[in-house]
């Protein structure tokens, strides 16, 4: 539960869960909601993909799933979890053999997807490789390949179908004695998602990774996402989260992670508060967000910063962030320390001030937190 005894309109109860590790990264009970990515590199070029989950964890990445389509890719994953800095995923769909040499490539996590991956002598000869190499199982269902006796039963992809789906391989890990396992019930459709995953909820206390698949572009997928996942999240359903873009991984990790933070779920980064402009600015609001944005991309201390473009708002919002420019008139404006005026500043160098005031404010509260840590 996110509590704040202040503004209890704020808190989310997260529904319970048993706790599964996905390598060194614990998924589910009272851990943060992890952000997850998928590669989309050649999986049997190490170096590529190396790269890219190099930048997806720099971007905040906890986990990092990759697809194991043939051979080539499985006897590559071995030098990739060896090189990664979080832990990976193998992402297996049809042949269950890929599943057997993942894990025994050091994958932390093998994804299977019950409407491909055979019947349970195949499940149960991944559940023992799972056993013998350490690894967890993600159940990931999908709307667009669930069982045929499924579709058959239902007549077409339903809640009630991709539950059913879920459910029934639950059963054969839980009867081969198998526990460290999540589960996942994705649709391109939000509606469809979000009723299924509200169900799944109920009937499990399995670990809930979340996503809406095949979301769509930066922007609608963005959109997409946001409202399936945020409604389920203000719930407090889910205890991971994968928001599948068409667009650099990198992106998806921003995405969750800005999902995360407007909910208080995760704290992460600089959380920029910006008006939309108008012809009240004092400077050029959305050029100078942009900047910001690019130029305190790598402070990772949990910090606010308010850039309002004139004194309607200005004020009120520097209250309640830790550093603050409002516009003001004859090309300069009010910086806000911890809500309070502190000095004026010169547009033209607004930028460069603020970039120093925050680095300076987040090595502070670093300091200020590193005791604690420590206890």
């Amino acid at each position: 539960m996110t509590h704040n005894p202040v503004r209890p309109w704020r808190n989310i109860d997260r529904r319970k869960s048993r706790q599964i590790m996905v390598g060194n990264v614990p998924v589910g009970g009272d851990a943060p909601i992890s952000v997850q990515t998928m590669t989309n590199t050649d999986s049997s070029d190490v170096a590529a993909t190396v790269a890219q989950i190099q930048r997806a964890a720099e971007a905040g990445a906890d986990i990092v799933r990759v697809s194991t389509p043939d051979q080539a890719a499985t006897k590559a994953l071995k030098e990739i979890t060896r090189e990664s800095p979080v832990p990976i995923v193998a992402d297996i769909h049809f042949h269950y053999k890929r599943a057997i040499e993942a894990a025994e490539a050091g994958a932390a996590c093998l994804r299977i997807n019950p409407g491909n991956i055979g019947d349970e002598k195949r499940v149960a000869e991944v559940i023992r490789a799972a056993k013998d190499h350490g690894c967890s199982i993600r159940i990931g269902v999908n709307a667009g390949s669930l069982e045929k006796h499924l579709l058959e039963k239902y007549g077409e992809p339903c809640p009630d179908a991709m539950v059913e789906s879920g459910l029934d391989h639950i059963r054969i890990l839980q009867d081969h004695d198998f526990h460290e396992f999540k589960i996942s019930v994705k649709a391109s459709d939000v509606f469809m998602a979000a009723a299924a995953y509200q169900q799944l909820a109920e009937a499990t206390d399995a670990p809930i990774h979340l996503g809406i698949t095949e979301a769509g572009g930066l922007m609608s997928g963005t959109i997409k996402s946001a409202i399936g996942l945020g409604n389920l999240l203000w719930m407090g359903i889910g205890d991971t989260l994968r928001v599948s873009l068409s667009a650099d991984p990198v992106e998806e990790v921003k995405v969750g992670f800005e999902i995360l933070k407007s909910l208080g779920l995760r704290h992460r980064g600089v959380n920029i508060i910006s008006c939309p402009s108008c012809a009240r600015q004092g400077f050029d609001v959305i050029k100078t967000v942009e900047v910001l944005e690019k130029r305190l991309e790598h402070i990772k201390t949990p910090m606010s910063l308010s850039i309002i473009g004139c004194v309607v708002n200005g004020p009120g919002e520097a209250l309640m962030t830790d550093v603050g420019f409002t516009g003001g008139g004859a090309g300069s404006g009010m910086v806000y320390m911890a809500g309070a005026q502190s000095h004026k500043m010169s547009n033209d160098q607004m930028v460069d001030h603020i970039v120093e005031l925050v680095e300076k404010r987040a090595a502070e509260i670093d300091a200020e937190t590193a005791p604690q840590a420590a206890e």
